[in-house]
């Protein structure tokens, strides 16, 4: 069972000081992976029901958040070992050989530790400001990731798509080893039915176990129907419940608790055969009690599982 740990990106706690302390404990207490996740802007406007039904903002640690490939070139500078992914970054909202290029060269400087995290986004504000129309989300959002391959292929590049077109050229650098594995956030069942065409894995939100082996399962009977080999293809459950130093009594979400609560569900997941499970930044200052809570996760979870 492998763990990743979402960096300190965003809201009042984000800083290169407190990404570079989480990413370097990470590393040293045998976590697999480090990530970040886009997000342009945050609106004025209310575009989100809040527990009254009126329309709030979106919330307030969307305020600051750290540009992802910019943070992983950092923190690449600053490991050796663990794997660095996006989760997620809408790659609508980039020219595919530009981001395809830096991907390519964040490998390069990282030796080949890069996972890329896609995702088709939501906020029309964000589809407005990158001059893409929402309704791209799509079929666009195919093309693009084509797109993208085609560029960290073998040269002469050539790729004429739907809504992206590459003239014959080199395009360099490529990435370390031939190719840079993507992972797409989806949850429903189209956007899971389109990973299980185009991507080698897939991050859905565990809200719950049952909900989660459902999409797994959705997503590798997929795949083996459309001709590809399932058993190569990841999925990575994600919570968005910050670790709790302490016991949550009572009913609990799924994946949230104490470090001793989330090795319990972790071993539920590895029974449904889930390749990894990604876990939120605790909102917190207190770095020592962040690094403690990993530490204590990190030695219950081989107890669990059996493997680091």
């Amino acid at each position: 069972m492998k763990l990743g740990v979402m960096l300190p990106v965003s809201g009042v706690h984000a800083s290169p000081a407190n990404i570079t302390t989480i990413a370097q404990a990470a590393e040293r207490l045998g976590y697999d992976s480090l990530w970040t996740y886009e997000r342009l802007l945050r609106p004025m406007a209310p575009l989100l029901p809040g527990p009254d039904g009126e329309l709030e903002r979106i919330p307030d640690v969307y305020r600051v958040t750290f540009e992802p490939l910019q943070t992983l070139s950092h923190v690449a500078a600053l490991t050796s070992r663990i794997a660095l992914g996006t989760n997620i970054v809408n790659p609508l909202f980039h020219p595919p050989v530009v981001l395809a290029r830096r991907y390519a060269t964040l490998d390069q400087f990282s030796g080949g530790r890069v996972i890329a995290g896609f995702g088709q986004g939501w906020m029309a504000q964000e589809f407005a400001a990158a001059a893409v129309p929402l309704k791209r989300r799509g079929a666009g959002f195919d093309d693009v990731i084509a797109a993208i391959r085609a560029c960290w292929g073998p040269d002469p590049v050539e790729y004429v798509g739907r809504f992206y077109a590459i003239e014959s050229s080199e395009i360099n650098p490529k990435p370390v080893r031939g190719d840079i594995p993507i992972v797409v956030g989806a949850n429903s069942d189209g956007g899971i039915d389109r990973a299980a065409r185009i991507a080698d894995g897939i991050t859905p939100l565990a809200w719950t176990l049952d909900g989660v082996t459902a999409q797994a399962t959705r997503f590798r009977t997929t795949a083996e129907r459309l001709g590809r080999n399932a058993a190569a293809l990841t999925v990575t459950a994600q919570t968005n419940h910050p670790m709790q130093p302490k016991p949550i009594s009572g009913d609990r979400p799924f994946l949230a608790g104490s470090p001793r609560q989330l090795a319990e569900d972790i071993e539920q997941l590895r029974e449904q055969k889930i390749d990894g499970v990604l876990f939120a930044s605790p909102p917190s200052d207190d770095m020592d009690t962040q690094i403690e809570m990993l530490e204590e996760l990190r030695t219950l979870v081989p107890a669990a599982t059996g493997a680091l």
